[in-house]
């Protein structure tokens, strides 16, 4: 017996971030958004826990404990009294190491996975307890569709959502380390505000109207990831040439994203993007998308 669950990537609308806290991590008003890219996670009974992984950047994934999703059964393993005996399988289609949140989403994937197999019965409050207890970004890996995240990201508000977004994703050549990019925000901006979700940027969801998202969307965490991987400028650059009505750094980076006007803008963004030389691959996706979903 096999269970699989399917989990969509991120990006952040908006990413307000504020001064370093005393235990290291920020508060942050983190405006999700979950688009149809995703990996899935299947679980089957096993001798012991073991991890494999396919797909783009699966050699980046690391298949020891240190992966979240093998963090995330040996969590709800140890709540239920259960051997976290199982080989848990990830089919990767999140750019790794992007800032699309590819890693918790298979965290999440894997929890959802292992209570289904395990029958462990876990309420959807104890799942979201274990999530936020895995990472900031977990929790919204399980919910999906749009949410606003405070505290350290992990307390979710749900949003409503008006319409569809049309994105692109410009996948770099190679990858940031959310921890750098934190240190490097930390560096250039010693003084942050306290972080505030946008009542326009909410708005614009709510009503589904595209530019006028696009007139609010904003990333602190864009100039840090700017200074170390100062080749995003021209990955930006090259998508607002193409048409995009926005253009920014999703998350952490390296990987940038692009609001576009609909389907076949989209398309055009990616044909440029990809012909431009400035990323290693340009992908289209919708949002919003569900959250962790078994199949």
């Amino acid at each position: 017996m096999s269970v699989t669950v399917r989990v969509p990537a991120k990006v952040n609308v908006q990413l307000a971030v504020g001064a370093a806290r005393p235990d290291g991590f920020h508060d942050l008003a983190n405006v999700f958004l979950a688009v149809g890219l995703f990996d899935e996670v299947t679980v089957a009974p096993a001798d012991t826990l073991r991890i494999t992984c396919e797909g783009p950047g699966a050699d980046q994934v690391p298949l020891d404990r240190t992966n979240l999703a093998a963090r995330a059964a040996e969590l709800l393993a140890a709540r239920h009294g259960v051997e976290p005996a199982v080989h848990l399988h990830i089919k990767k289609d999140i750019p790794v190491a992007g800032g699309m949140a590819g890693g918790s989403a298979d965290g999440a994937g894997a929890l959802v996975a292992c209570d289904a197999l395990w029958g462990t019965g876990a309420s959807r409050d104890e799942l979201l307890d274990i999530c936020a207890e895995l990472g900031s970004d977990v929790p919204f890996s399980l919910v999906g569709g749009a949410a606003l995240g405070t505290g350290r990201g992990e307390q979710l508000t749900p949003l409503e959502v008006g319409g569809t977004f049309h994105w692109v994703f410009a996948v770099a050549d190679g990858g940031l380390s959310t921890p750098a990019v934190y240190r490097e925000f930390d560096r250039l901006t010693p003084t942050a505000p306290a972080p505030e979700a946008s009542p326009a940027l909410l708005d614009a969801l709510r009503t589904g109207d595209a530019r006028a998202l696009a007139a609010s969307v904003t990333n602190d965490l864009q100039p840090a990831a700017l200074s170390l991987f100062p080749r995003l400028h021209d990955t930006l650059a090259a998508g607002t040439a193409a048409g995009a009505l926005a253009a920014l750094v999703s998350g952490s980076g390296p990987t940038t994203a692009y609001l576009t006007a609909d389907a076949a803008a989209a398309r055009k963004v990616a044909d440029a993007l990809t012909a431009s030389g400035t990323c290693r691959t340009a992908r289209v996706a919708q949002a919003p998308a569900p959250g962790a979903v078994l199949l």
